[in-house]
């Protein structure tokens, strides 16, 4: 192959051929999906500026998952799943360390007698 083949091959219509101002027609589609992915990715950051992720443990969870699948949806007019939600963040933050420990879930089911004072009763009579 000559020197002045190599140039030719090397420009084409005055660029590179590697240059990166031209995308090849197959990557558009995944452009858009990437650019997609970044949208939802911050979407989910500025929710957390309302739904801060340390509520994600204990009784705030539930309360704070349905928050931001609020918020993404509002966002992005369709509906997201706690799963698809769970798995944005957990490119964020390790939920292993959310889950509630063993001593947590005990002390939440621990179930107590209720009963009102006496005195409430005296005080409903008079």
């Amino acid at each position: 192959m000559e020197a002045g083949e190599a140039g030719r091959e090397e420009e084409q219509d005055g660029m590179s051929v590697h240059s990166p101002c031209k995308a090849p027609p197959s990557s558009a589609s995944s452009l858009s999906k990437e650019q997609a992915q970044v949208d939802l990715e911050l979407r989910l950051l500025e929710a957390l500026a309302i739904y801060p992720p340390s509520k994600l443990q204990g009784i705030h969870r539930h309360f704070v998952l349905y928050g931001l699948m609020e918020f993404l949806r509002r966002s992005f007019g369709r509906q997201f799943s706690s799963d698809e939600v769970l798995q944005l963040l957990d490119r964020f933050y390790n939920l292993e360390m959310l889950k509630p420990d063993d001593e947590e879930t005990e002390f939440l089911n621990q179930e107590e007698d209720f009963s009102l004072p006496k005195g409430y009763f005296d005080k409903e009579e008079s």
